[in-house]
């Protein structure tokens, strides 16, 4: 579903539109206080960022515990970022969101990393067909796999659905334990050649393989095209929006575009589902 600038200037008008979404999506429709328990209507507190009950002046703050929770920055800049990393299929830079919000360098880097830590990956076991691969992001390379400097990321997709982007080493032990952690028992794993996916089959999934050294890269249903094209996805990404992305952070980056993939055939918008995860309290 789109959802373009016109779309959101017309919902998102100013500050206090803001503010009520948040408040509407966080206590519904409300009618009773949760105090005095009357039937009551909340009001805005001229000058602050929460309601107040009619009668016994309670008062209750949408933003509490949220990502916009004690910042000075306008709740309307906060939902435009959202919005930017929503349809930006490239990412957004903390640089871009200074250009965009006229904030400072600090802000908008602190705001990236809040909105990108609710793009995190979850949801059920993947099954069906699943492509493992990995690949190296970072540093440079000379010879062979991997390269000086480079970091290594895991990554499941089901084909047709989601994918599981993971940070971490190509010890056997942690490939095993993500495949465990992520994929359904039985189902079927496509890989290349990787040793360790071998013992896929002693833990109760079935498996196949293609050989990319011998050029082989698709036999009949067996390749690992999918997760490929998630990667070059992210590459491209990497490269154009950040150039350089550090090891600390790079699992909130892989994160990001995982997300962003999951939420590809959603029937809201995804400024909305993300939106939708803002009004929670954090996690």
């Amino acid at each position: 579903m789109k959802y373009t600038i016109g779309d959101f200037n017309k919902e998102f008008q100013d500050e206090n539109t803001c503010l009520e979404d948040v408040f509407k999506r966080r206590y519904g429709n409300l009618k009773t206080c949760p105090k005095c328990k009357k039937d009551s209507t909340f009001y805005k507190v001229v000058d602050r960022k929460c309601y107040a009950c009619q009668f016994c002046g309670h008062q209750l703050h949408p933003l509490a515990g949220t990502i916009f929770h004690k910042s000075p920055t306008p709740l309307k800049l906060w939902y435009y970022a959202i919005f930017l990393f929503s349809t930006s299929k490239n990412g957004v830079s903390a640089k871009e969101l200074q250009r965009q919000l006229g904030v400072t360098y600090k802000t908008a880097w602190r705001m990236a990393s809040q909105i990108r830590k609710l793009m995190r990956q979850d949801g059920d076991k993947l099954s069906g067909v699943v492509e493992a691969d990995e690949t190296y992001i970072g540093g440079y390379r000379k010879r062979g796999q991997g390269g000086k400097g480079k970091t290594p990321v895991l990554g499941l997709v089901e084909r047709g659905g989601d994918v599981r982007a993971i940070v971490s080493s190509r010890e056997t032990h942690l490939v095993l334990n993500h495949v465990k952690n992520n994929v359904e028992k039985g189902t079927a794993i496509m890989s290349d050649q990787f040793g360790v996916y071998k013992k896929l089959v002693k833990l109760g999934y079935g498996h196949d393989s293609v050989n990319h050294w011998r050029k082989e890269f698709v036999r009949n249903e067996v390749h690992t095209n999918t997760i490929e094209g998630f990667w070059g996805q992210l590459k491209r990404s990497i490269r154009g929006t950040y150039t350089f992305v550090s090891v600390k952070h790079l699992q909130s980056y892989v994160n990001e575009f995982a997300w962003r993939y999951n939420e590809r055939n959603s029937e809201n918008s995804i400024f909305s589902s993300l939106l939708q995860l803002a009004w929670k309290p954090s996690r």
